[in-house]
């Protein structure tokens, strides 16, 4: 495209196809180790059965404006994209594709299994790193990395069989958090806890050998059929005579103790609870205590089991409940029900209630790992933006226990543990498991063939967590990209991942995995809640990109989503952004257009410069300053509205109007110094814009000047900051053209005068020079224009007071002053009585105390802005009089 051939509008759809196709067929994101300083991201790696959300957006758009904000400053940078197995979610995905099928996981067996989970994987794995270049993240694509590549998996084998030999991984029976729907042990951080509306049922457990009863309340009336025990506080007068007697427990007829611990809490309830230590944390915790029997009464799918009364067995667990709370009733040991409401743990990728379960299962120590990686974020040598978030990371970290690192699950990396089946002749029993990284051919203790690998797999964090040092496949790009230097994140992972990273790479490199750490702000919607499916509040990305464009989104997302601050969105808030684009675009193409009857020509780069020259010049280097200070301290919020204002208020809306009048003029040379000077500047606020808005930046550098195969505005380098071209007394003599022109067009407004009407203009001002009083007449419109330090206010005008000036417009023959007396004045009367019934609501204290807050407010603002209003219409009353 030539200068002479930019379109009247901009499209988005075109010039983001073009540049996404130019950008990966000359491989511009490619970094290789070399002598230049490296920045380095590893990005987030999103699930592979993702799609990309709004949340996505935000995420990965602060990445890349941090990769290409580096990349123009002279880094070698390097962006590595990849996708995370996912195993619950990629297997629970395949698992229903087959049963679809009428198949069973089962049926098939685990290699079987495993080639539909990779056949799954390539069919659906690519959507969301299509959509991540659509958005027009400049990842190094050559890079992209799969946590299942032979490599990585190597490595996750590695970091399991290191920690083992090291003391720091064992296997244990434990009770752990179960998710009856994909029959896996999950971990603390993978359970959503909710409010949930449900019953509190009080159970009479008759004590054995008397008439006397112990009554205890539970929201979980089917685990009592696993009850062990009755506990009381030893120090509850009530059952001090009952401690060592003993219940029988309703229904099963099981005899179960009574004991004293010193956990129950006495003035809850009855202050006598049920033990069920297979069942419940704290009941475990009890039953160890006291040496009570642990007694499961579930299937991994949590229905009950064989260790039930038969009528009860093979129900599901809610199925379950309600049959024994009508036989409770039917016995007569139901003493009430109740409405209550408590918090239920559900496994977030199952979407069910969890089930506290004892289970085998590995388990790494973290109690001395978590040590180093707490000291790195301390001592400040890994910093948190915000800074909030090092006290969770410090409270998590200090209170951490064991980590349970395997699942049952199928998909994913299989621990590398054997076990020793024998063979007849063998006698021997090989209990100890074999730990390696490649399978071993024979047992070493009695060289049995016959060997069974650990059928679990490692909990995907346990895989991620070294993501930021083994997406690197060679020891020189390790030592060369590796510590990486940001990393931009959901504030929900700081646990699942942010703390792993740190500790892994303290741990297994003896080195922070990355120097700052970027905390993304919780995208809502309008009303302030959560996106999500079920509320159908999360517009889909691409087609918010489709109607108004990536960068539109990019930008859009940013400008209002200060760090730190929960982020209100909606599609149409991109309105901002669309605006934007189109206003950058219109003045690309103002410029270009003349630069085609206008030669360019350095030459006269500092000819014919005036105080307006010097003014936009100052206000680049001090935009150029502020913006680079907001992207250093992570603020991007900052950096956006540094760059709107710059561009869109003083360079479109002051530069370009005022720089019209010499491109319009009879002088060649001053056509052709202005027309130099703006398309230079132009072509540098395109770079500072550049990391934000890749796509129209890319589109207008490409013509502004002729271009090889192979150039990028992303390879351009940012300017220094010149403080010596800030021209102080510039911007002075600008700031007050604008204020008084300003205020021109506001006194317009406010009388009617029409746009195309010219006007008589008097300002009380110490002194003018002759290109200041003709830009202002210019852009104000103005006939002509009398200044004196001696002014008085002429009869009937309009007046306005700026810094440093008095404005007046004399008024008679430019309105019709009655008409416009008797518009105004019904204007004030219209607002006084509107006034009068807000007064009247605000004043009255049931709708102030009943109504909701935002309601009230909105009125508070009614009120002050119609103050406002009615203030300013005196004022031009008075001067219409």
């Amino acid at each position: 495209m030539s200068q002479n051939e930019i379109p009247k509008t901009y499209s988005p759809r075109d010039s983001e196809d073009k540049w996404s196709s130019y950008w990966l067929e000359n491989k511009i994101f490619h970094s290789e180790p070399d002598e230049k300083e490296p920045f380095t991201i590893v990005i987030p790696p999103p699930n592979v059965t993702g799609i990309l959300h709004i949340g996505h957006i935000l995420n990965n758009t602060i990445q890349d404006v941090y990769i290409r904000y580096k990349r123009m400053l002279g880094y070698n940078v390097c962006w590595v994209p990849g996708t995370d197995h996912a195993s619950i979610a990629t297997e629970s995905k395949v698992v229903n594709l087959l049963k679809e099928n009428g198949i069973s996981k089962y049926d098939i067996g685990r290699e079987e299994f495993l080639k539909h989970c990779w056949e799954w994987t390539e069919k659906y794995g690519g959507i969301i790193i299509n959509q991540l270049k659509k958005l027009g993240a400049s990842c190094d694509w050559e890079r992209e990395r799969f946590t299942m590549d032979d490599h990585y998996y190597k490595k996750v084998i590695e970091a399991f069989v290191t920690l083992y030999n090291e003391g720091l991984i064992y296997r244990g029976y434990r009770m752990v958090n179960w998710c009856p729907a994909s029959k896996s042990a999950i971990s603390d951080e993978e359970v959503e806890y909710k409010t949930v509306n449900g019953k509190l049922w009080h159970i009479r457990y008759l004590v054995e050998g008397t008439q006397e009863h112990v009554i205890v309340a539970t929201t979980r009336p089917e685990t009592m059929l696993g009850d062990t025990g009755i506990a009381v506080n030893p120090n509850d007068e009530r059952y001090k005579n009952l401690v060592g007697k003993f219940v029988v427990l309703p229904i099963v007829g099981r005899r179960i103790p009574i004991f004293a611990d010193d956990y129950v809490d006495m003035d809850f309830g009855t202050g006598a609870v049920k033990v069920t230590p297979a069942h419940d944390v704290n009941d475990y915790a009890m039953g160890e205590r006291h040496n009570l029997e642990s007694i499961n009464i579930f299937n991994e799918d949590a229905t009950t089991n064989g260790n039930v009364p038969e009528e009860f067995q093979e129900l599901d667990r809610f199925v379950a409940r309600k049959k024994i709370v009508a036989r409770l009733k039917e016995l007569g040991d139901l003493v009430k029900e109740e409405d209550y409401q408590n918090k239920v743990g559900y496994s977030q990728r199952g979407g069910v209630p969890i089930e506290p379960y004892l289970s085998e299962q590995w388990f790494m120590k973290m109690d001395e790992l978590v040590k180093p990686a707490l000291e790195v974020v301390r001592d400040g040598q890994i910093k948190f933006h915000p800074e909030h978030w090092i006290k969770t990371y410090e409270h998590w970290m200090t209170n951490i226990r064991d980590w349970c690192i395997s699942r049952q699950l199928w998909w994913g990396h299989q621990i590398p543990v054997w076990y020793c089946v024998g063979d007849d002749h063998c006698k021997l029993e090989c209990k100890e498991p074999i730990v390696s990284v490649e399978r071993p051919e024979r047992c070493p203790h009695c060289d049995s063939t016959n060997l069974r690998q650990e059928e679990d797999v490692l909990d995907t964090w346990a895989s991620s967590w070294l993501w930021a040092q083994d997406v690197f496949t060679t020891e020189e790009e390790q030592n060369y990209y590796y510590p990486t230097s940001l990393l931009v994140t959901a504030p929900d992972i700081i646990f699942f991942w942010v703390a792993r990273m740190i500790i892994a790479g303290t741990h297994f490199k003896n080195q922070i995995p990355f120097s700052d750490v970027y905390f993304t702000s919780l995208i809502r919607d309008e009303q302030g809640r959560k996106m999500s499916k079920s509320l159908g509040n999360s517009p889909d990305p691409i087609d918010v990109i489709t109607e108004y464009g990536a960068d539109a989104l990019r930008f859009t997302i940013n400008y209002v989503a200060p760090i730190g601050q929960d982020v209100l969105f909606s599609s149409d808030k991109c309105e901002i952004g669309r605006n934007f684009a189109n206003k950058i675009w219109n003045a690309g193409r103002f410029l270009l257009m003349n630069a085609d009857s206008i030669q360019k020509d350095q030459y006269y780069i500092d000819k014919h410069i005036d105080f307006t020259d010097r003014w936009i010049i100052s206000r680049y280097y001090d935009s150029l300053k502020r913006y680079k200070y907001s992207l250093d301290n992570f603020d991007i919020n900052g950096a956006t509205k540094i760059l709107y204002s710059f561009i869109w208020n003083d360079f479109c809306d002051w530069y370009i109007e005022l720089a019209k009048n010499r491109l319009y003029s009879d002088d060649e040379e001053v056509k052709v110094a202005v027309i130099t000077r703006s398309l230079n500047l132009f072509e540098e606020l395109l770079k500072m814009l550049h990391p934000i808005m890749p796509f129209i930046t890319e589109e207008l550098w490409s013509v502004i000047a002729e271009r090889k195969k192979g150039d990028s505005i992303g390879f351009a380098l940012l300017p220094e900051i010149d403080e010596t071209k800030i021209d102080a007394k510039a911007i002075s003599d600008m700031t007050l053209i604008q204020n008084i022109v300003t205020a021109i067009r506001n006194i317009r407004g406010e009388m009617n005068i029409p746009p195309s009407k010219k006007i008589n203009v008097e300002l009380k001002i110490e002194s003018l020079e002759q290109n200041q009083i003709d830009y202002i007449k210019l852009l104000g419109k103005v006939e002509s224009l009398n200044h004196s330090a001696d002014l008085t206010k002429p009869k009937t005008s309009a007046s306005s007071v700026v810094k440093g000036c008095e404005i007046y417009i004399p008024l008679e023959g430019l309105i019709d002053l009655e008409v416009e007396r008797q518009r105004i004045d019904k204007e004030i009367k219209r607002i006084e009585g509107a006034l009068i019934g807000v007064e009247r609501k605000l004043s009255n204290e049931k709708f102030v105390g009943r109504a909701p807050t935002d309601v009230v407010e909105k009125e508070k603002t009614k009120k002050a802005d119609w103050e406002n209003s009615l203030e300013k219409l005196r004022e031009i009353f008075a001067d219409l009089s």
